[in-house]
């Protein structure tokens, strides 16, 4: 997977307010590269890392949290210069963790108080980013796929804001048809192999005009397309719409 960056591509404003002592634009700026992070702390460990379950994104951002405020100017970029700092505290976390291995805890001596752990802030800031980002990254694919079935029946996906039907009820009885298509084996295999719509049969079905149907083919297809695969986000966003 590859890792974006949330907003910004120069992080210059937020650094010179966070260094300001600015605390939003800090948390704006641990935000906006968590994903950077992640990314730098996945490749030192050599393993894919879960925010909330695996410590060293914490180790990552606090380092990350740490070179913004040591960072200055004559270093070099600060993406550059966090990474190096994200890079020692990691290593020095692994020596603590390895010199930790050959000693007993105290912990397994001492009763358990029930207590619920407290989650790190920082913890909660990478889950969030990173659901997130996980979230762009699966409706991207479902567009990518979305695409590629779109082309075979020589709709563009740039074109489907054109051949939506400008108003609520045309729309929604397109949607109905578009249903009346995905939800049945026959009609649904007719459009997937051999590109057919059942116009006659959905004039009969719903009552509507061989004209309105002609009218709003693309926008039929296509949502019957969404509706006959599994593309959640985009079947989301169609059916809110209405």
């Amino acid at each position: 997977m590859r890792f974006r960056r949330a907003r910004h591509d120069d992080p210059s404003a937020l650094l010179t307010r966070a260094k300001a002592g600015d605390q939003e634009a800090r948390n704006q700026l641990i935000q906006d590269y968590t994903p950077f992070v992640m990314k730098v702390a996945s490749q030192k460990t050599g393993r894919f890392l879960r925010p909330g379950v695996d410590e060293e994104i914490s180790v990552a951002l606090l380092a990350f949290n740490e070179a913004i405020t040591a960072y200055d100017g004559g270093r070099g970029s600060f993406l550059s210069f966090s990474q190096t700092v994200i890079q020692r505290r990691l290593v020095d976390y692994f020596r603590r963790d390895r010199s930790r291995q050959h000693e007993v805890a105290l912990s397994d001596f001492e009763e358990d108080d029930d207590r619920p752990h407290e989650p790190n802030p920082l913890d909660r800031l990478a889950q969030s980013t990173w659901t997130l980002v996980e979230e762009q990254e699966a409706r991207r694919q479902e567009i990518v796929e979305y695409q590629a079935i779109l082309a075979r029946y020589d709709i563009a996906f740039s074109d489907l804001v054109k051949v939506a039907p400008k108003h609520r009820d045309s729309r929604d009885r397109a949607i109905q048809l578009a249903r009346a298509v995905a939800r049945d084996p026959v009609r649904a295999g007719a459009l997937r192999e051999r590109g057919e719509l059942p116009v006659k049969a959905l004039v009969e079905e719903f009552g509507v005009s061989r004209k309105l149907i002609e009218r709003n083919r693309k926008y039929i297809v296509a949502v019957a397309l969404i509706l006959m695969h599994d593309f959640p986000h985009l079947q989301g966003y169609v059916l809110d719409r209405g």
